[in-house]
Parts: structure tokens; C-alpha cells; sequence
């Protein structure tokens, strides 16, 4: 990096300015049916094809904004002595099997010894077991640091709101060292110009409180719709809500809550059943979000630094559109038939990542989804064809760029997941 990025992201579809991704590699493949639930996986990925899948993504996105990959950052703190011993102690406490030394060598002052690149792969794709005497020997792991399988799924482990960024609590200690990474990033990388705020960094904090970052969307500056499922609880929230009375400002700030199934897995954030698409469109999964159900979906409102009141609304559209935000709602899986929008939520099909007003990428397997899309005036683009130069983006006012989807779908996740925006440009209401 050569330049200094002020982060600020005040909306979902405002224009991409900035964003940091990482491509999966094989920490994808290291884990067996065995221990795909423990890795919160339902099944086990061909690396090669999702890393084909992923390039799509990553090459589009290359043509429309600066891209940050996970691990050339990583390198680039660990580059800094200091920085590095302090990542690796950090993780020493918090997975503390890596300090206990085996009949020849210690985990610990293993990573210490490695140079910055290897360190980084070391750190995502993890350290394999050396059975080095019996207990290692007869044990079932494959790895003394586990690899992290998810962290593709960039968005969950930090999440950029307003000019901070918030650094995720993750509902499974499996991701613990996901979050860790990414503070480390941020906190040193001279050239991200911004804070930091991490939940664990609170003393007071309720050991209930898990914040992941699919369930956090920024609608408006004012507005923020964040999900409560199995992955964000009420006390994460709290926290938020607690931080955004800490900056007692005088401007009236809102918090749109929308309560989500624990069952099944494909309802695991918000933003795999509602996303922002333009000034004026979402997408959503009709049978939870519009259609009435038992999922609360309540309005927390911030006067002056203070609570003044908390409401439940009949729905979350309903209660952006008293807020000055009227969307029309373009229906995951299309209209009228719930077969197709159930298998088409269950492949991501509500995942849409904006990389401007009315322009946004999803997976192109959804196909009932994307004739709805294509009906509200979105012109369907091949990021094949994108990335060859066959079309130009700058010929269209509305698109949706669609990926090819086989694998990488099954990891549970889709473009927004994918992606962690640091900056945008502001949007014209």
C-alpha cells in the first residue's frame, strides 16, 4: 500500500471505493465430512472450482475499486516485529495448545521464527500436527492450529460503520482468530486511517453478546438494520446500541431489528434474507420478511444521546418507509411459487453485494431471482464477459453482475458475504 484510505462507509450501495477480500485456499480443503459441522460447514468444497468461482468475483471487483487481499495485508503487520509477537500472544491466550511444548518443539516459537508471508498462509491455512510423542501420535486432529475454513466469508469478522470498524464477536470460537486478524490489520496498517471497536475489548461485556457482520447493514447514515438470529444475539446488539449512545450526538439515529429463524442454516445472517439494491429497491425472502410471521422486527430510536423510544413495526420495509426509505422489494426466488424461493434463499439467492446504486453482483444459478431482477430494470451482465472486456459497465445505468455459483454456494454464503467494503463514495438520496 501506498496510500492512505480513510475508511468511511455510511450506506450499502453507495459507490465501491475500497474493499478487502480473500481468496480461499487450502483451508478450504483441510477438513473431512467428519469435521465439516465443527468447521460450520453442511459439506466439503472442490478448492479448485471455488477458487475458479472466487476469481470472478475478485477480478470484477478489480475493475471497479481498489481490492485488499486478507493475506498480502497480514504479511505486510507481520512485517513489524512488535506487531508480530503481539498477534502471536494474542492467539497464544486465546488457542493456548500452541505454548505447550511437545518432546522437541513448541507451536509458538515455531510461528515466531517464520518470515512474514509464510507466517500469514500459516495463520489461515493452519499448522499441521507433530506427533512428536504419544499423546500427538494416537490424537484425532490433523492440526495444532486449525485452519480457518470460513474466513472467505470476509464480512463476518469486521464491518465497516460510518469511519470505524467494528470488530466481530463470533458466535463459534472456531472464527475467534478471524476477528483477531482482521483488528490486527487494521490497528496495524498505518495506512487505514481509521479505529477500531471490538467487543471483547470491553471489560463490562455480557459473555452473551456475539456480533457477526452478514447480520449488520448500514441502510442510510442514520440507519442501521441489524439481524438477531443464531449468530448476532440481543446482548451484541446492545452493544451497538450501547457505542452509538457513547457518541452522544445531538442527530436522531435509528436501529431496525429483524428477529430470525434459528432453523434452517440458510437463515444464518440478515443479509441471506434482505439486501439493499438502489435508492429504492431491496431484495428480499418474502415469506420472512414481508409476509406476516412470529420474527419481531422492532425500531430502536436514539435521541440526543438517548434512548427515547423502542417500538415494534409490522414489518422492516414498513418501518424504513416511515423512515423516508420506500423500497420496492424484488422477490428472492420471484414471485407467487415458494418452492422456488426456498431452494433459491437456500443458494444465497438473496446475497446481493452493491458496488453502486442499482448495480450489484449475486450468483446467476438463481434464476428465478434474476428474471425478477431483469422485470425491475437490471440488466443481467456475465462476469465472464466483464472480465474478458466483451461488455463495459460504464454502457449501463442498472445491472446485476452474476457469478458462476456450484461450490462456492455451499459454503453458505454469497457475494456480500464475500466481500468487506472499507470505503465508499456518498449516495444522493
Amino acid at each position: 500500500m501506498t496510500k492512505y484510505v480513510e475508511l468511511n462507509v455510511r450506506s450499502e450501495i453507495g459507490e465501491l471505493e475500497g474493499v478487502i477480500l480473500h481468496t480461499p485456499g487450502s483451508e478450504v480443503e483441510n477438513m473431512t465430512p467428519e469435521n465439516a459441522e465443527r468447521a460450520l460447514y453442511s459439506d466439503i468444497l472442490n478448492l479448485s472450482v471455488a477458487r475458479d468461482e472466487y476469481k470472478q468475483l475478485s477480478r470484477v471487483l478489480s475493475e471497479i475499486s481498489e481490492t485488499y487481499q486478507v493475506k498480502d495485508l497480514l504479511a505486510n503487520v507481520l512485517s513489524d516485529d512488535t506487531a508480530k509477537e503481539n498477534i502471536i500472544d494474542k492467539i497464544a491466550c486465546m488457542e493456548p495448545q500452541i505454548s505447550v511444548k511437545g518432546n522437541t518443539y513448541c507451536i509458538k516459537d515455531f510461528l515466531l521464527e517464520q518470515n512474514p508471508t509464510e507466517l500469514a498462509s500459516l495463520l489461515i491455512e493452519g499448522v499441521p500436527l507433530k506427533r512428536d510423542n504419544l499423546t500427538k501420535f494416537l490424537s484425532k486432529e490433523r492440526y495444532a492450529l486449525r485452519p480457518l475454513h470460513n474466513f472467505f466469508f470476509t464480512r463476518d469478522a469486521s464491518m465497516s460503520v460510518l469511519d470505524e470498524v467494528l470488530i466481530g464477536k463470533m458466535a463459534s470460537s472456531v472464527r475467534d482468530r478471524e476477528s483477531l486478524i482482521m483488528q490486527a490489520i487494521f490497528d496495524y496498517t498505518p495506512e487505514f486511517k481509521t479505529k477500531t471497536v471490538n467487543p471483547i475489548d470491553n471489560l463490562t461485556m455480557d459473555p452473551s453478546c456475539t456480533i457477526e457482520g452478514g447480520d449488520v447493514l448500514i441502510a442510510r447514515e442514520d440507519i442501521l438494520i441489524i439481524g438477531n438470529g443464531t449468530r448476532t444475539s440481543t446482548q451484541g446488539i446492545d452493544f451497538i446500541l450501547a457505542q452509538l449512545l457513547s457518541q452522544k450526538e445531538k442527530t436522531q439515529r435509528h436501529l431496525l431489528i429483524q428477529e430470525l429463524p434459528s432453523h434452517p442454516e440458510s437463515f444464518i445472517h440478515l443479509d441471506m434474507v434482505f439486501t439493499l439494491l438502489d435508492v429504492d429497491k431491496c431484495m428480499v425472502y418474502e415469506p420472512l420478511i414481508i409476509r406476516p410471521n412470529k420474527y419481531q422486527t422492532v425500531h430502536i430510536t436514539i435521541d440526543n444521546g438517548q434512548v427515547s423510544s423502542i417500538t415494534r413495526e409490522n414489518n422492516l420495509l414498513q418501518a424504513l418507509k416511515k423512515l423516508g426509505m420506500d423500497l420496492k422489494p424484488i422477490y428472492c426466488g420471484g414471485n407467487g411459487d415458494p418452492w422456488n424461493q426456498e431452494r433459491e434463499q437456500w443458494h444465497s439467492g438473496a446475497n446481493f453485494f452493491a458496488v453502486g446504486p442499482g448495480k450489484v453482483i449475486g450468483y446467476g444459478r438463481n434464476v428465478h431471482t434474476m428474471d425478477a431482477m431483469n422485470k425491475n430494470g437490471f440488466e443481467i451482465l456475465r462476469a465472464k464477459d466483464i472480465i474478458r472486456h466483451k461488455i463495459e459497465l460504464s454502457d449501463y445505468d442498472k445491472y446485476v453482475i452474476t457469478l458462476e455459483g456450484s461450490e462456492l454456494p455451499r459454503g453458505g454464503g454469497g457475494a456480500r458475504c464475500m466481500t468487506m467494503p472499507i470505503r465508499r463514495k456518498p449516495v444522493n438520496w
